[in-house]
């Protein structure tokens, strides 16, 4: 029970990587707060989940509605341990030339500016807890990808606030770490898919990048995140941990 007694403030949880990440947090003994956009969806976890999880609305683009999810958190449970930032968004899958105005400001609001309202929120709360951030990032914020330039940014932007983060608040106590999944098959990379120009073959595509020879579902995320969230990681901070099946190692074709 790596995370026992834990409460843990995770965005994006209705679905995808951020459901597979609650399952697994509420595997190992943590209270799950499931922040999502998406009210009923959110419930819908919650239920899935039980009386260990609680559903808060949350737009993580918008700073009251953070501001009220977290209070919603504190007003359940009177602490939080740790927050996953791992709401975001993948399209448009574009060059940044075809990106519009709009399409950017989206991307960096979800991705990126997010983590500024949930740490300015829940920063009081893990002073006093000692505890841990998370950010859902991506190997493209790495290594790059074609045609996908706004997101790939926003990715990389993260990586970089991460360990500015990692500094700022080690004297106080709180890890901050992010990981950097490559393919994840979720709602999100469906949607991505359904977006190239050959759908039918992404799948093998997905497949072949991946040294270890697979597209995993979000599981393994979460597995890494009690990990890197538990006390297991206490002198680990400052991380971006790829959990990509090799998928940026080698010449492989």
């Amino acid at each position: 029970m790596l995370l026992e007694k834990k409460v843990v403030f995770l965005t994006g949880a209705a679905s995808g990587i951020g459901r597979e990440c609650a399952l697994a947090c509420i595997r190992e003994g943590a209270s799950v707060v499931i922040a999502d956009v998406d009210p009923d969806q959110a419930r819908q976890t919650t239920a899935d989940l039980g009386a260990a999880a609680l559903a808060v609305e949350c737009d993580v683009a918008d700073g009251p509605s953070v501001e009220r999810a977290v209070a919603a958190a504190l007003a359940r449970f009177s602490r939080i341990d740790a927050v996953h930032n791992n709401a975001g968004i993948a399209s448009p899958s574009k060059p940044l030339d075809a990106t519009s105005e709009a399409e950017w400001d989206r991307l960096l609001a979800v991705n990126l500016k997010s983590i500024f309202w949930t740490t300015r929120a829940a920063l009081p709360a893990l002073k006093l807890s000692r505890g841990a951030i998370l950010n859902t990032a991506s190997l493209v914020g790495l290594i790059g990808q074609t045609s996908h330039a706004a997101y790939a940014a926003t990715k990389g932007a993260m990586i970089a606030l991460t360990k500015c983060m990692a500094l700022d608040y080690a004297p106080f106590g709180i890890r901050v770490n992010a990981v950097c999944p490559a393919g994840v098959w979720t709602p999100m990379l469906e949607k991505w898919a359904a977006e190239q120009p050959d759908p039918a073959s992404i799948h093998t595509y997905l497949d072949g990048i991946h040294a270890l020879g697979y597209c995993p579902r979000g599981d393994v995320i979460g597995d890494a995140a009690v990990f890197l969230l538990s006390e297991r990681a206490r002198f680990i901070t400052g991380c971006i941990l790829p959990v990509s099946g090799g998928a940026e190692l080698g010449y492989r074709r």
